[in-house]
């Protein structure tokens, strides 16, 4: 129920302290011809809403939370202890710098740290989100390539197992963008991407967008070559950092060939992902791409530090610095962990999401018959769905009876009926297993009972939804006249 629905005429409460300015009313133009629709409830019935809306809601701290490709890790509370600290939240973003070097050098050390950890030479902690870093990235390539002249370059190549903000975010660039097949063993099909870079096509590619690992939980065995081919034929190379929890500490997408690079601050480096934001996206990028870098960067001047535009930069892509306090809590988990514990990091993630694997390859099958995966791999239903006529679906809502929050469903695109689970370095066995024993025991049902699987969720606060109707005719707002 809708907390609309629970109002009653006349009720209230004081949770609010009374005014202590003077109170102006706008003229009668101004003013409001209706009253606000506002709900009407006494204290401890808005409390007890909000309790209990929380109650429904599921998150990594009410149990495991699969989720591939997302990085669902447990976000320690230390981040936000030290993100509360008063001198972080009681700043004004145009207050003069040397009033806020404590801030300034949240940034610089920040910038340092992923830096190290990417291989990039600078960092912009504008982006709100990874999309909105990928936008910022492809900007980058696009002003590098203006700026010699090439206005040719205007063809994006992204892979069929991509994200699918990829595409987006080069069409909103002003791209067009060329998909790429994955070969059989679920990488880029490494003559199939030397063919679109050959002759007068190859220039115009701007460039290549890649995450490595891949989406299938794979690390790409051929990646020097496939940056070598975008590198050789005028382009550039765009790392989507969404699957950096894998090899953070291990391999730098720098050294990999990759010119620019976004992360998620809200999955990889541990700080709140979900519930609207805010997020963090930032860009870093290698040198030749740093004089387009949008906003201002912290410099060292005189012994101070200060906020610099870069010489050529592109623009503002959000107000002032980005979401300042989920840097502080990002670079309060590199802080905590160090340079060995980040390594660490990435490979108790790699091992979790292998041991899980090798629990479950004997009855489902597994994309590109992986032997071993990184942080996350893919489920391949498409047997079982045949056999018993139970889908991927249908083993995602079994999840939900069981308290488990479902994998990723049907991606990568390259995988029809798909459940990509990364179970993150932040699970116990002990979690691992009963995971385990519930999807080895949603396996036995399909055979058993398919009818209960079909069903399911069968405890939770609603059952199965109507998905597509919801997408295609979407309830926005309460009828206060119905």
């Amino acid at each position: 129920m809708l907390i609309f629905e629970k109002s009653r005429p006349g009720r209230g409460c004081s949770i609010l302290p009374p005014c202590d300015v003077d109170v102006y009313t706008p003229s009668e133009k101004d003013q409001r011809t209706a009253p606000l629709h506002l709900p009407e409830l006494a204290e401890v019935d808005i409390e007890r809403h909000y309790t209990e809306l929380a109650g429904k809601a599921h998150g990594v701290n009410d149990g495991f939370y699969p989720l591939g490709s997302c990085t669902m890790k447990y976000n320690p509370r230390v981040n936000e202890k030290t993100a509360a600290f008063s001198k972080f939240t009681h700043i004004h973003p145009l207050q003069p710098a040397h009033t806020v070097q404590g801030c300034l050098q949240v940034l610089k050390e920040t910038e340092e740290a992923l830096c190290a950890i990417t291989g990039m030479s600078r960092f912009t902690f504008q982006p709100a989100a990874g999309a909105h870093g990928e936008f910022t990235g492809l900007l980058l390539i696009k002003a590098y390539h203006l700026a010699n002249g090439d206005t040719q370059r205007t063809k994006i190549i992204v892979p069929d197992s991509a994200h699918g903000t990829n595409p987006a975010s080069a069409v909103m660039a002003g791209m067009s963008v060329i998909n790429t097949d994955s070969d059989e063993n679920g990488c880029v099909d490494v003559e199939k991407l030397r063919q679109l870079c050959e002759g007068e096509e190859g220039k115009q590619i701007a460039g290549l967008m890649l995450t490595n690992p891949n989406t299938a939980g794979l690390f790409d065995p051929n990646i020097l070559e496939i940056t070598e081919i975008i590198h050789s034929c005028g382009g550039q190379v765009y790392y989507d950092g969404a699957n950096l929890n894998a090899v953070m500490g291990v391999a730098r997408p720098g050294d990999m060939g990759f010119d620019c690079v976004h992360l998620n601050l809200h999955k990889t480096f541990s700080t709140p992902h979900g519930g609207g934001g805010p997020g963090a996206g930032p860009v870093g990028c290698k040198e030749h791409l740093a004089q387009f870098m949008p906003g201002s960067c912290v410099m060292e001047k005189d012994g101070e530090l200060v906020f610099e535009k870069a010489e050529n930069s592109l623009g503002e892509m959000k107000n002032f610095y980005g979401n300042f306090l989920v840097v502080v809590k990002a670079l309060t988990y590199i802080k905590m962990l160090g340079a060995e514990g980040i390594a660490e990091a990435s490979a108790n993630a790699v091992l979790n999401a292998n041991y899980m694997m090798a629990k479950l390859r004997d009855i489902y099958d597994i994309a590109f018959g992986t032997k071993i995966c990184m942080h996350e791999f893919v489920m391949d239903l498409q047997s079982l769905l045949k056999e018993t006529g139970v889908s991927a679906m249908d083993i995602a809502k079994g999840l939900l009876d069981h308290g488990i929050h479902p994998p990723t469903m049907y991606f990568p695109l390259t995988v029809h009926e798909a459940l990509m689970v990364e179970p993150t370095e932040t699970e116990s066995r002990e979690t691992l297993d009963e995971a385990i024993e519930v999807l080895r025991g949603l396996y036995d049902l399909a055979h058993s009972d398919p009818e209960k699987l079909h069903a399911s969720p069968l405890t939770t606060p609603v059952g199965r939804l109507d998905e597509v109707g919801a997408a295609r005719h979407p309830v926005l707002k309460f009828d206060f006249e119905g």
